[in-house]
């Protein structure tokens, strides 16, 4: 697909370097791989639509990421009053199994161990916990920009942000209380 009119692709598109995050952030809202994809490409089309409107010098990724919240939340409304359908979702490990080659395969397989512990907490928690986390952990927003785009108090990210940190850190010690973790490795 062709952002741009003329052809040229997705290389000129302003704001196509936060592609990543907002399918993090819709993964995170929807908690399903193609609905989170719809989500990322509606928030583009009606960026594209207002772009004209941005001002110069603008926050693009925290307009972005309030887009992409906004039209979540109208979806939201319009599905309360639709049927739902259940789907059950199959985990897709070949992106998550990309190799570093600097670690040996016990490291890459307790990395790989963590990750996961780490991601099934982080499904667990309640979506206003997940989200600010996502919002501030793996995309790097400052609480002002996090408040801006939950359209919330600077006071309440923060409240809001260590809960959700409390709320995990007891999840993920529960995780490894009850979990049988990888054995340790002796001396070489």
């Amino acid at each position: 697909m062709s952002w741009n009119h003329d052809g040229t692709g997705q290389a000129g598109a302003p704001g196509i370097e936060y592609l990543d995050g907002l399918y993090s952030y819709a993964l995170v809202l929807t908690r399903n791989h193609a609905e989170a994809e719809d989500l990322v490409q509606e928030t583009y089309v009606r960026a594209m639509q207002a772009m004209g409107r941005l001002r110069a010098g603008s926050n693009m990724k925290g307009w972005l990421f309030t887009i992409l919240r906004n039209v979540w939340f109208n979806q939201l409304r319009k599905w309360r009053n639709s049927p739902q359908m259940v789907e059950i979702e199959a985990e897709d490990g070949a992106a998550n199994s990309i190799a570093e080659p600097s670690k040996d395969s016990y490291d890459l397989y307790v990395s790989k161990m963590e990750t996961e512990q780490v991601r099934a907490a982080i499904r667990e928690l309640p979506v206003e916990f997940r989200e600010i986390i996502l919002l501030r952990e793996y995309e790097d927003l400052s609480y002002l920009e996090i408040a801006s785009v939950l359209d919330c108090p600077v006071g309440t990210v923060m409240s809001r942000l260590g809960r959700a940190r409390a709320k995990l850190r007891a999840l993920l010690s529960d995780t490894l209380k009850g979990s049988d973790s990888p054995p340790v490795r002796g001396p070489r």
